[in-house]
């Protein structure tokens, strides 16, 4: 039976009409997703992000790779990373970031968003951020484009020409980065449908530019008197500037591709910094074990090894794993510079035993060390109780250097068919700043 206070309040219209209201419309109205909305420190966040990211290449990667070749080509290498920014952005707007991110198949999206159609600078786009405009989103992941083919000058130093470094990196930011970017973050990308965990580049930028350095130091070849002349660092000052400054921007590389400042930005931040400090303390240790003097060099070259194996782990480690991730990648990046000579390859200045061996170890790591406590969005990895993960990680490296390295044999020889790769003997005998570019690094008075 109706209690008498619930009949006396049914005969009451205007009350009924506000229960039904009630019980009807509130579950209804929880239904409906929140619209997506501009939150302005996230967008500040992120626009901080991207000039940090900048900075990695000018001044960060071009001083780091300066001060390694030898005097009479520094200003040639400077401009392989200054002329990249200029290059890379330009593709970018103009059909790069509509390949690699729009909507399209599994292997590359569809050119709806060239010369930024669509692309709004007032407005997100949910599916990779719904707090910040589309255009803030773009040129943060343009930074990211920039970066990835300067890695790979590094390999080629001190003897690419200047005409076929820029006929193959215009091909190779378009043929290979561009459709790797889509496989790995793009939302409809085939390893990102497989659920690999790559939070802000350990495929897309370090196997990729890593395996892409090593096929370009096999077409070009040695530089002249490989191995048996010196071929010291000209000036360990601008390395070291130009590994400090890699070292911050990293922090708008990792924390920043949380999208938001919010505690996943701070976790990555961390992670990004205990990685790159245990691999600086691992490779010292290592070389003052084997060679008796610790370097500055090896300091500078154990920090970006644990930055490159951080990164793709970043935002899905917590602290004590992002020790062990870059203390192993110190030692093993050590490790893979010194074999370097067995195989007899001259890559100039480390990019494969540091960019290759250091993402891949990185991209597996993730695989191990990975857990939604950190990150609900991502995945536990093999020490959280998924294994499967682990080899998920394994299949997109093996994708991005298969790709990658056959990718770049293939556009180097198209490359080499067109221009030419590699200056005549008498040029880089005289360094390539002179016969490259007219230009002297350092003006000496008689």
């Amino acid at each position: 039976m109706v209690p008498k206070s619930i009949r006396s309040l049914a005969r009451n219209p205007i009350v009924l009409s506000v229960a039904l209201c009630l019980a009807f419309a509130s579950p209804a109205a929880a239904e409906i997703p929140a619209a997506p909305k501009i939150e302005g420190a996230d967008t500040a966040w992120l626009l901080l992000c991207a000039a940090l990211v900048l900075m990695m290449t000018i001044p960060g990667l071009a001083l780091f790779y300066g001060g390694m070749v030898r005097r009479k080509n520094v200003l040639s290498t400077l401009m392989q990373s200054f002329i990249l920014v200029a290059i890379v952005s330009i593709q970018w707007v103009l059909f790069g970031y509509s390949l690699a991110f729009a909507p399209g198949s599994g292997l590359v999206g569809a050119l709806s968003w060239a010369g930024l159609s669509g692309v709004s600078a007032t407005q997100p786009y949910a599916a990779y951020s719904a707090t910040v405009p589309h255009q803030a989103f773009m040129i943060y992941q343009c930074m990211f484009a920039v970066i990835t083919p300067a890695l790979i000058t590094g390999a080629i130093a001190e003897r690419m020409s200047f005409r076929g470094f820029l006929v193959f990196s215009i091909l190779w930011i378009t043929l290979i980065y561009d459709p790797l970017a889509h496989w790995v973050w793009g939302v409809d990308g085939w390893i990102h449908q497989m659920g690999a965990l790559d939070f802000a580049g350990g495929t897309v930028v370090h196997i990729s530019s890593g395996v892409a350095a090593l096929a370009a130091a096999l077409m070009v070849g040695p530089r002249r008197g490989f191995p048996h002349e010196p071929m010291q660092p000209h000036n360990l000052t601008l390395t070291i500037t130009g590994a400090g400054l890699l070292w911050v921007g990293w922090f708008g590389f990792n924390a920043g591709s949380s999208l938001a400042a919010n505690g996943l930005a701070v976790s990555a931040f961390v992670a990004t910094h205990l990685g790159a400090s245990a691999a600086a303390l691992t490779w010292v240790a290592a070389e003052w074990w084997v060679g008796g003097k610790p370097t500055v060099l090896g300091a500078a070259s154990g920090a970006v090894a644990g930055l490159v194996a951080i990164t793709p782990a970043s935002g899905y480690v917590g602290p004590i794993p992002a020790i062990i991730i870059g203390a192993v990648a110190g030692a093993l990046c050590y490790s893979a510079v010194r074999m370097k000579s067995r195989f007899g390859y001259d890559d100039a200045l480390d990019v494969v035993g540091v960019h290759a061996v250091g993402g891949i170890w990185g991209a597996l790591a993730t695989g191990l060390f990975a857990s939604v406590l950190v990150n609900a969005a991502g995945a536990n990895g093999l020490f959280y109780g998924n294994p499967r993960q682990l080899l998920v990680q394994a299949t997109a490296v093996v994708a991005s250097m298969a790709f990658s390295f056959i990718g770049s044999m293939i556009l180097l020889k198209v490359t080499d068919a067109l221009v030419g790769l590699r200056v005549v003997g008498e040029a880089e005998q005289v360094g390539l700043d002179l016969s490259e570019h007219e230009e002297a690094a350092y003006a000496f008075e008689a």
